[in-house]
This record gives C-alpha cells, sequence and structure tokens, in this order.
C-alpha cells in the first residue's frame, strides 16, 4: 500500500525553501489528459512541461521542458524529432530518473531499441497512479510506479512528488523521490544514472569526432561528431569545472548554458545536501546528456572507490533535486544560482 504523507510534507518543504521568490511567483496550472497518459503543466499561461507516463515508454518523463521565453531546452527525439538534431540513445527523453544495475536489472538504457532477446536483462518502471495535482504559485504533482522486471515482479516501489513554480524569466523544478524495497535491492555501482536530462541541440558542446559508448550488456551506441553552427554549448559546476572536464567531478551544482535564439538559456541541476554521497558526481556529456549520478563513484574514480547501495525488504532511500531554466541577455550568475542552492538546501 503506497502512502503520500511523506510526499506531502516533502512538497510542503519544497515550498518553504521557495519563499524567497513566491512574490514573483506566476501561477502554475496543471491539467489531466487520460487519453494521452499526460498531465500538462503551464506557468503563466505558457506551456512549461508534462507528466508523460503512456505503456509504450519503458519509464515515466517529464517531457518537453520549455524555458520562460518559449524556448524548447529538450531533446524532441524520439517522441518528436526535429530536423538535424542527434538520433543517439533513443532512451533519453526530456528529463527521468532511473539506474543502470539494480539487481542486475538495466533501468537506464531501455528503450524500444533493444532487441527482444536482450529485453531480459532491462528494468521498466510502470506508473500506478497520480493522486495528487494541485495549482497555485506552486504547482504539485505526485506519483506512484513500480519498478519491475520482465515478468512484472516490483523491486522498488516510488513515490515522487515534483513542486513546478516560476517568474518572468525562470522555471524551477523540484523533485522528491522515495524508493521503498519490495524485496532485497541493490544499486550496484554504475555510471548511467540517476537523473537524467537530454538537451537540445544548442546546448550541446560541438564535437568534431565521433564517439563510441556502450551500455552493460553490450548494446553500442555511437554518437557522430560532425562540427556545425548551431552547438555552442558549454558546462559549469559548483567547484569551476568546465566543459567535458566537468564529467565525472563533484559539485553541489551544475550549470549548461548556450546562446537559443536571442536569449542566453541555462539548465542548471542542483543537489541536495540529504542526498547519498552529496555532493554527486556529474554525468554531463557535450554531446547532450546532463546526468547526476551519486552511485556511480567507481568509474568516476577510475576504481579508486565504489559506492554500492543495498536496501532490505522495505528499507527505503530518498533523493531531491531542484532544476532550474534560466533565460536572459547573459547567464544566470553563479551567485544566483548558490542562492537557489542555498534556498534548497534549507
Amino acid at each position: 500500500m503506497y502512502t503520500i504523507k511523506k510526499s506531502l510534507l516533502a512538497l510542503a518543504g519544497m515550498a518553504l525553501g521557495m519563499v524567497v521568490i513566491a512574490q514573483s511567483n506566476l501561477p502554475v496550472k496543471l491539467q489531466r489528459e487520460p487519453a494521452k497518459q499526460r498531465i500538462s503543466v503551464s506557468i503563466g499561461g505558457k506551456p512549461f512541461t508534462a507528466f508523460f507516463f503512456p505503456d509504450t515508454l519503458e519509464k515515466p518523463v517529464l517531457y518537453p521542458i520549455i524555458a520562460a521565453n518559449g524556448t524548447t531546452v529538450t531533446r524532441g527525439f524520439p517522441l518528436d524529432p526535429k530536423p538535424g538534431e542527434p538520433t543517439d540513445h533513443p532512451h533519453h527523453i526530456g528529463t527521468w530518473f532511473n539506474y543502470e544495475n539494480v539487481n542486475g536489472l538495466d533501468f537506464w538504457n531501455n528503450s524500444f531499441a533493444i532487441p527482444k532477446e536482450k529485453k531480459e536483462h532491462y528494468g521498466w518502471i510502470k506508473t500506478r497512479g497520480v493522486p495528487v495535482i494541485k495549482d497555485g504559485k506552486i504547482g504539485q504533482l505526485t506519483y506512484h510506479a513500480d519498478w519491475t522486471n520482465q515478468q512484472n515482479e516490483t523491486l522498488l516501489k516510488e513515490t515522487t512528488s515534483f513542486a513546478f513554480s516560476g517568474t518572468a524569466d525562470t522555471r524551477i523544478i523540484d523533485r522528491f523521490t522515495t524508493l521503498e524495497a519490495a524485496m532485497e535491492v541493490s544499486f550496484t555501482d554504475a555510471k548511467d544514472g540517476l537523473l537524467g536530462l537530454r538537451l537540445a541541440r544548442e546546448l550541446q558542446i560541438p564535437a568534431v569526432e565521433d564517439k563510441k559508448f556502450t551500455d552493460a550488456n553490450g548494446i553500442v551506441t555511437i554518437v557522430k561528431g560532425k562540427p556545425d553552427s548551431i552547438s555552442n554549448g558549454n558546462y559549469l559546476t559548483s567547484e569551476g569545472k568546465q566543459g567535458d572536464a566537468a564529467w565525472s567531478t563533484r559539485g553541489r551544482w551544475c550549470k549548461v548554458y548556450a546562446k537559443m535564439g536571442n536569449d542566453s538559456v541555462s539548465i542548471t541541476i542542483i543537489d541536495h545536501p540529504k542526498n547519498p554521497n552529496y555532493p554527486t558526481f556529474w554525468h554531463a556529456r557535450g554531446y547532450g546528456l546532463f546526468a547526476a549520478n551519486p552511485l556511480g563513484e567507481k568509474i568516476f574514480t577510475n576504481g579508486k572507490s565504489s559506492k554500492n547501495l543495498t536496501l532490505k525488504k522495505g528499507e527505503s532511500v530518498s533523493f531531491r533535486y531542484r532544476i532550474v531554466v534560466h533565460n536572459g541577455k547573459t547567464s544566470v550568475s553563479n551567485e544566483r544560482v548558490n542562492q537557489l542552492a542555498d534556498d534548497f538546501a534549507k
């Protein structure tokens, strides 16, 4: 039996952490669209994102994500491909939360592209209900999901709450996720996790050479490199790491930013001090994958240390993240990001 008490308390905590900007917050409205298995989110009357959980996807996602100026900051492929977009890694959709190795099952890399004979090695996250949606200066949504194997046996019960807010130039998503073990569960140290986001082409770092990536089950993906005049992104962490050097480093936040149209647009992921293994490692790739993974210590430290998490049946673990989307003449300042991180930490 699921309970939403923790999630509602978490949302209340998120709201308190956002008091500093509440005075200028625009109204948030959530609209159920049962036929599409989607709940749309608008801020100030403008589309922002949608919680999307159709049976055709291997996990629920927020897709797309749109800045306050109307610029879409996530890749369209595979749900709504745009001309010239890269088509690698079809499991990268909007923003999502899952992991590469849970009791040996790969939840991260599962997609329609996995051959049928290999599907048994991949896990599914199946949304069971969305009991809470609430409009207001801070919009709220809570959902329940099961992390299952191909035989529909549940490994983890997930309860996630979102708090959505926005001002004239900023959009914020606060995510609080609790995973309760339905059996003994091990998160084995792995590269691909935990909170992921796939960026629009402009936010990619320009690359000339092709790059090859192989998942834990031997599936190879090639990311084509080609010079272009569109990609102009860059990463910056709270510790000053920039560009490709952000990958595998720790930090309380990481920002990606680029020129998109007439504005400088940025996305910042902020870690929370109560998260396991804080501050997180950044699985931030120049080709457009932007992820926070606190459980991938072994690969990020070249084997110097590792982080394996085990839950006995009935035990739980919680994760909290803040995603900030900003647009303006210049990128959001480090001082402002640090303020948002401090507020979130409270």
